[in-house]
């Protein structure tokens, strides 16, 4: 596995099948949609198959041997 990847989450989240395609780990929101389906996600280290789950910051999300940490956006003005 490689090293942990920061996403840094402007607003309040994302969703799990956005995250994984701005993360460059699949090539489409379909592929993001079908590895999720298949049970290829974990979040916070439970299979999960809702593909528009809002991520917030303080998630960690692992597919494909990657760990993706969700962060809150340090130029983000507080709400």
């Amino acid at each position: 596995m490689s090293a942990a990847i920061d996403f840094a989450v402007r607003g309040d989240h994302i969703t799990l099948d956005a995250l994984l395609k701005v993360c460059g780990l699949v090539p489409s929101g379909g592929a993001a949609k079908a590895a999720i389906a298949a049970g290829e996600v974990l979040v916070d280290g439970v299979v999960e198959q809702r593909k528009t789950r809002k991520l917030r910051p303080g998630v960690e999300v692992r597919y494909a041997g990657e760990c993706i940490r969700v962060i809150a956006d340090p130029d983000a003005a507080p709400t």
